[in-house]
């Protein structure tokens, strides 16, 4: 009998394992087994706080709906080696991340892993590696990757008249953070998150510059901290520049002290397109983006800035729904698990999205200077 349902462990009772906990809920192929952590009262709080909101359910035999409370766990490693679970989505912090996605790989169990992917490149190839020859799909968490916008979005870029050839891409993703943040987050941690706003907050810049350019690698990047953290030791800010070799380039910006802010341009020569939460889409059941085709027009003494915007959008609920981001990823990766089929453009723009990173911090270490991919 074809197995309907993937059973999900989730290592790390991260905050945002919450979210991900109700994305599973709501994917109709998946449910939570286990929830392990290294304290297993924090578990067993995480379980009980989740369940409250969002109680977890499953299929029985007959097809009727029950109600399965998850096992809180205080081993990392006895939920990998469980029987009852087939993927796990993995959201300890980075330095933590290379030693469980490889025990993950090793039980058999396909791996949806937090973002940053790894300290550096040379671990993700590893995580990879392992993965693939163990059989099992590899996926960071980039939701967005995942929503309905970005297939339609790709239309409009396409469009010959309304956009014309790609030439800019323009992205800010920062939020503020309070006053306790440098000295109680583990994002301004080196020893724990040593790629601080630019792993955090910066992966999705790059990660959507790489999806608008085509999963292709830029040739080269400079990159600078502009705050830092921790001794130093970790981006409380950063901004970065990339080339391509046809010319696109591309800028970001990402802090942990600006006021909340999820910007994307996209620019063409004959349009150009901006989304407000090219992340997290506001709340709402539509996600949306408009498409611009300004245009000055100079007659003698009459100087007219024309403005010309068109709003579009897709039916996609923001989060916690069925068609919502988070969710399509989980039951898109459960429906890889189900069915046997293992997917490499998962894990291959993670790794393109390292190794964009890594260079940067290379740059940033080196003045700013033009690093080569």
């Amino acid at each position: 009998m074809t197995k309907t349902t993937c059973r999900w462990g989730i290592l790390g009772a991260a905050n945002i394992a919450r979210k991900n906990w109700k994305a599973i809920r709501m994917s109709g192929n998946g449910v939570v087994a286990a929830v392990a952590s290294r304290d297993v009262q924090r578990a067993e709080s995480f379980i009980h706080d989740c369940s409250l909101e969002c109680p977890p359910v499953t299929t029985a035999a007959d097809g009727s709906a029950e109600l399965t409370r998850p096992e809180a766990m205080g081993d990392y490693q006895a939920m990998l080696d469980r029987d009852d679970i087939d993927a796990v989505y993995i959201a300890v912090p980075t330095t933590h991340r290379k030693k469980w996605v490889l025990a993950a790989a090793a039980a058999g169990k396909h791996v949806i892993a937090e973002k940053p992917f790894a300290v550096h490149s040379d671990d993700a190839n590893e995580m990879a590696d392992a993965c693939r020859e163990a059989g099992v799909n590899l996926m960071d968490g980039v939701m967005f990757d995942h929503s309905s916008r970005l297939p339609e979005l790709k239309h409009t870029l396409t469009d010959p008249v309304a956009f014309g050839d790609l030439k800019r891409i323009q992205t800010h993703f920062s939020f503020c953070g309070d006053d306790s943040f440098e000295e109680a987050n583990i994002r301004a941690n080196a020893e724990l998150e040593p790629h601080g706003a630019l792993g955090d907050l910066g992966w999705y810049c790059i990660r959507f510059t790489l999806w608008a350019a085509g999963d292709r690698l830029p040739v080269a990047v400079s990159g600078q901290s502009t705050v830092r953290l921790d001794e130093g030791r970790v981006p409380g800010e950063f901004q970065g520049e990339m080339r391509f070799d046809d010319g696109l380039t591309a800028g970001f910006f990402c802090s942990f002290f600006s006021v909340n802010q999820q910007t994307a341009t996209l620019s063409g020569n004959r349009g150009y397109v901006t989304l407000n939460d090219f992340v997290l889409p506001f709340n709402g059941s539509e996600s949306s983006w408009e498409t611009h085709q300004h245009e000055l027009f100079i007659d003698n003494c009459r100087w007219n800035f024309g403005k010309h915007t068109r709003q579009q959008g897709v039916t996609e609920h923001a989060s916690g729904e069925a068609d919502s981001q988070e969710t399509r990823m989980f039951r898109h990766f459960a429906d890889e698990v189900l069915h046997g089929r293992v997917e490499t453009r998962s894990s291959d723009i993670a790794i393109k999205t390292q190794q964009v990173l890594d260079a940067l911090r290379r740059s940033d270490a080196d003045e700013s200077n033009w690093v080569s991919l």
